[in-house]
């Protein structure tokens, strides 16, 4: 899964973009609105981490604009000010959760892990798909109850492949949400990473739709 971090203090975009990295995201990052605007518009971001304070373009007035042109991408706003009234502003504009600075790392991993299930229609607990279960909280996976080891982009793969079961899945569309923008995103290499996925999990996880893409969970 790929996530945008919008922050102008460069000590806490990196602390956030380390936080989430290890949590199993693939993250770009932005200093100020309008490159972030321009960023959401253009990237198929799976969840946006929007501070409110930016310069060049409020993240209130980015979000506002995202949402006209029909970007629906999840976003948890951050601001150093705690009021009642911002708070309202930031759900009116379509923000989806709210996080008011100093927070703890943890909480905010755990928001945006909350609101991209959400979106997905999955509420609580770990992904399950038959014998196998991913557990995002403790970055682990078992199949058939033992623990698999998993590169992070084999983990960001899975979870992508799990929260859109029974659908075709482009190699470019899982290649733009499981890299970052720094990548080199060589879409010939997620064969590599789903052959490897087959050969941990087993082949009939992953259906190949010739001329189309993959399909997750097709085959029970």
């Amino acid at each position: 899964m790929r996530l945008l971090v919008v922050e102008d203090d460069g000590e806490l975009r990196d602390t956030l973009r380390q936080a989430l990295t290890r949590a199993g995201f693939a993250v770009d990052t932005a200093d100020n609105g309008e490159d972030a605007e321009h960023l959401g518009d253009t990237e198929p971001y799976d969840a946006v981490v929007l501070d409110l304070g930016l310069p060049r373009r409020p993240g209130l007035e980015v979000l506002k604009h995202w949402r006209a042109r029909g970007n629906a991408a999840p976003v948890v706003i951050l601001t150093a000010r705690d009021t009642w009234q911002e708070k309202v502003d930031g759900f009116k504009a379509g923000a989806d959760d709210y996080l008011a600075k100093p927070f703890h790392l943890e909480e905010l991993v755990a928001r945006v892990n909350a609101i991209i299930r959400r979106r997905h229609g999955e509420t609580r607990g770990a992904l399950r798909t038959g014998e196998l279960q991913l557990d995002e909280e403790r970055q682990t996976v078992t199949h058939r109850g033992e623990t698999v080891a998993l590169t992070g982009t084999e983990f960001r793969l899975l979870r992508y492949f799990m929260l859109h079961p029974g659908k075709i899945l482009s190699k470019s569309e899982l290649t733009a949400h499981v890299y970052d923008f720094d990548s080199d995103r060589d879409s010939n290499v997620i064969e590599v990473y789903i052959r490897r996925l087959r050969e941990k999990l087993g082949a009939e996880l992953i259906e190949t739709r010739r001329g189309q893409g993959y399909v997750f969970g097709a085959k029970r």
